[in-house]
């Protein structure tokens, strides 16, 4: 990550106490361990006019761990159309409300979207206050390669479903994110396993919390762990990339076949291996083999 233009404090110097001006504050909280709250996070739910929360009884808890003590508004995927005409309302008229989830960073499978695309459509302030985020979080102690990397979410609970969309995340090339049930974790890894091959893996689980666990192994070896092992809590899937395969030999003997007849051996080679990425000795070897059998070609 590029570092800042602005200088950091110095460790000697007091953090500014700013006002906090008027907007919607993005707000993430811990994802387990209470103490993983920034300072600038605890500032603003202080200061800010009112909280809005995915679940007030989990807010509750964490304001409380800090004494604040600010009003509590309640905004999830039931009631998201319901209250966003106030919510946008009070923002029009200069308040500053901070959007928390149960934990995390919002709108990372948390419901907001619609809050913050409607107060950015009409042109009112929107403000990241950056902090946990499990998927991050896990990324950083999971030992597999992290750019690029692809976020996918909670896997669909359905099979078909989610083996319809392990089909297309198959040709990524990225390390893949998920987010996983532990009632529903050895069944997604045997249709990941399946269907991405038998990759190198980690299953993160809990992760700041008490039974933290971070287990590294292939899809299959993940999945014949926690069949006897049922997990519980708060589960991420990290899946490396798959290896590169290269071009399909099929395409690159379509290919030859069409070029053959029509220019030499080595010029038809060099032309499919710049148009593959392949090798050219490879291609080469390839076309000498249905040179050799049949085609017309000059040399």
């Amino acid at each position: 990550m590029a570092p800042s233009d602005d200088p950091a404090p110095k460790p000697t110097e007091p953090i500014p106490d700013e006002t906090l001006a008027p907007g919607l504050y993005i707000t993430a909280t811990p994802i387990g361990n209470a103490a993983d709250i920034t300072l600038r996070a605890l500032s603003v739910l202080r200061k800010c006019d009112a909280i809005v929360a995915e679940d007030t009884r989990v807010t509750a808890r964490l304001l409380a761990l800090h004494g604040i003590s600010r009003p509590l508004l309640i905004y999830n995927e039931h009631n998201a159309a319901a209250v966003e005409t106030k919510l946008l309302q009070r923002l029009r008229s200069g308040e500053r409300l901070a959007l928390v989830g149960d934990a995390g960073t919002p709108l990372i499978s948390d419901p907001g979207l619609r809050l913050v695309k409607a107060a950015r459509d009409e042109g009112l302030p929107v403000f990241p206050v950056p902090g946990p985020s499990a998927v991050i979080a896990a990324l950083s102690a999971a030992g597999i390669p992290t750019t690029p990397f692809l976020f996918a979410g909670f896997s669909p609970a359905r099979q078909g479903e989610r083996r319809s969309m392990l089909k297309q995340l198959r040709a990524v090339a990225a390390t893949l994110v998920f987010y996983e049930s532990p009632q529903r974790l050895c069944e997604s890894l045997a249709d990941m396993a399946k269907l991405l091959g038998d990759r190198d893996a980690c299953v993160a689980r809990e992760i700041t919390k008490l039974h933290e666990e971070l287990r590294r192994g292939s899809l299959r070896q993940l999945q014949e762990h926690y069949s006897s092992n049922p997990p519980r809590g708060e589960v991420v899937v990290i899946v490396a990339p798959g290896e590169d395969e290269g071009p399909d030999p099929a395409l690159i003997d379509s290919l030859l076949r069409q070029a053959l007849p029509f220019m030499p051996v080595k010029a038809a080679a060099s032309l499919i291996a710049e148009a593959t990425g392949t090798g050219r000795r490879p291609v080469y070897d390839r076309a000498l083999g249905l040179a050799g059998k049949g085609h017309e070609t000059g040399n």
